[in-house]
C-alpha cells in the first residue's frame, strides 16, 4: 500500500433535526476506505450517520486479500448496516465500484430507502476471468490496474497487484449479485464517468436488466475518470448524494421499506470452488 494514506474505517453519528439518516458506504476492490473518505465526510457534515468500513484483505497486503473470500466483504458492509439500521429510521447504501455490487447485495437483502452508486461493477470483461479458479493455482498475482483518475496529482491508494484469486473471488460476487438484482425495489442513483479504464458499460447494461423492481436514474460525470470521488466530479457527487438522500426523505416519505421477502443468509449461496 502507499504509505501517508489514511485507510481506516469511518464512523459518524446522526446530527441536526428530523428523521436519523444513515448511509452505509464501500470502497473498491483492492482500495479502502482513502479513496471515498471526502464523500463519507460530506455525507457526515448533511447530518447523515455513516458507516464506512474497510473490508477484510484490504488496506493491508494484496497476499492478505488473496485469502479472502467475497462472503467476508459483503459481511462487514451487512454488519455495518445493521448497526446503523439499530438506531436510524432511513438507512441507504452507498459504493464505489465493487462497493456499488455489494451496496446493491445490501439493497436486496436488507430494507434500504435508496442507493446511490458510483461507476458500480457488475462484469469482469476479461477473458481470463471465467479461468481464475485454475489460474489462481499457478498464478498467483497479475498487475492492477489502480488510480484510474484524471485529475492530476491523486492517488487511491489500491494494491500494485491484483491477486488471482480474489479475482475470482470477484467474478462470484458479481455472478451472484446480478443473479438478486431483481429483488432491489428501492430507487437507484448511478453516477457514470463517460471515461472509465476500469469498469465498462457492460457493468451499466446488467444493471438495466437486473433493476426489474426499481428506479434507476444514472447520471453522466464528463470529467473523471473511474474513481470518481477523487476526480474533478467529486463535488457533484457528494452534493448530489446529499440531494437524493434528503428527496427521498422529505415531508415524511417515504415510508420505511417493509424487510425483503428473502433474507440475507438465503440471498447468499454455498461457497463454491
Amino acid at each position: 500500500m502507499t504509505s501517508g494514506l489514511d485507510h481506516s474505517p469511518f464512523s459518524s453519528g446522526c446530527t441536526g433535526d428530523g428523521p436519523r439518516i444513515g448511509v452505509v458506504l464501500s470502497h473498491g476492490f483492492t482500495g479502502s476506505p482513502h479513496g471515498l473518505r471526502s464523500w463519507a465526510q460530506a455525507l457526515a457534515g448533511a447530518g447523515f450517520a455513516v458507516r464506512m468500513p474497510l473490508l477484510p484483505g484490504h488496506g493491508t497486503s494484496w497476499q492478505e486479500l488473496a485469502r479472502t473470500r467475497w462472503q467476508q466483504w459483503h459481511g462487514a458492509l451487512d454488519d455495518a448496516y445493521l448497526e446503523l439500521d439499530a438506531s436510524c429510521d432511513y438507512v441507504f447504501s452507498a459504493g464505489l465500484s465493487m462497493g456499488g455490487a455489494l451496496a446493491l447485495r445490501i439493497a436486496a437483502t436488507r430494507p434500504v430507502a435508496g442507493v446511490v452508486l458510483v461507476n458500480p461493477g457488475l462484469v469482469i470483461d476479461d477473458p481470463r476471468a471465467p479461468l481464475a479458479g485454475i489460474l489462481k493455482l499457478v498464478m498467483k498475482s497479475t498487475p492492477a490496474v489502480g488510480n484510474d483518475i484524471l485529475k492530476k496529482g491523486m492517488d487511491e491508494g489500491a494494491y500494485s497487484r491484483t491477486p488471482v484469486a480474489a479475482a475470482h473471488e470477484l467474478n462470484k460476487l458479481f455472478k451472484d449479485t446480478i443473479r438478486i438484482l431483481p429483488r432491489v425495489t428501492a430507487p437507484v442513483r448511478v453516477y457514470r464517468s463517460t471515461v472509465d479504464h476500469v469498469v465498462s458499460d457492460s457493468s451499466i447494461h446488467a444493471l438495466r436488466r437486473g433493476l426489474t423492481h426499481a428506479p434507476l436514474d444514472l447520471v453522466s460525470l464528463e470529467n473523471s475518470y473511474h474513481v470518481a470521488t477523487l476526480d474533478n466530479d467529486a463535488e457533484q457527487i457528494f452534493q448530489g448524494s446529499v440531494d437524493f438522500i434528503r428527496s427521498r426523505v422529505s415531508g415524511g416519505n417515504p415510508e420505511r421499506p417493509a424487510a425483503n421477502a428473502t433474507s440475507n443468509l438465503e440471498a447468499t449461496p454455498h461457497e463454491q470452488a
